[in-house]
């Protein structure tokens, strides 16, 4: 049995296109597989660098956040200290009052000498000092959160690239 010529050139050519074709389609696989590599290094780069900059700024929250606590228990301290001083008499607190005369009833037989002392009462000088434990968590937590709010505002600054 015998081809023609003819027969044989068609079956080149068919030959000839479908093995172009299926070229054509491996080409095309490995450009898309190609650009899928490219996306999914471009995304795990911007993830590495969305996890570097979070752990940045974890890592500045608690710098914050320790010097925030080591200056509240100071103060806390120090208003501990003052408490102890004064209720041992060692120290007094100072009062803006007008002191009013004791035993007479006489306004011009009153003096200086007369004059009761101007002092808080125990209940009094309790609340002064809750208060101003109150005033230096309220002062370090308004730090704090201010801290906050500027590493909060960098972070986005170098996030969006500027």
């Amino acid at each position: 049995m015998t081809f023609s010529p003819w027969r044989l050139a068609l079956f080149a050519l068919v030959a000839g296109l479908l093995l172009w074709a299926a070229f054509d389609w491996l080409t095309d696989q490995v450009d898309e597989a190609q650009r899928e590599r490219d996306q999914a290094r471009y995304e795990r780069d911007g993830l590495r660098e969305a996890a570097r900059l979070s752990g940045e700024l974890l890592a500045e929250r608690d710098a914050i956040d320790r010097q925030r606590t080591q200056e509240l228990t100071h103060e806390r301290n120090q208003n501990l200290l003052l408490q102890r001083a004064v209720d041992a008499g060692h120290q007094r607190l100072l009062v803006k009052a007008a002191c009013s005369t004791r035993g007479t009833t006489d306004p011009g037989a009153g003096g200086l000498a007369d004059a009761g002392s101007a002092e808080l009462t125990a209940d009094a000088r309790s609340d002064y000092f809750t208060l101003r434990d109150q005033l230096a968590l309220s002062r370090q937590m308004i730090l704090g959160l201010q801290g906050h709010v500027r590493v909060l505002q960098d972070y986005v600054r170098r996030a969006c690239g500027r």
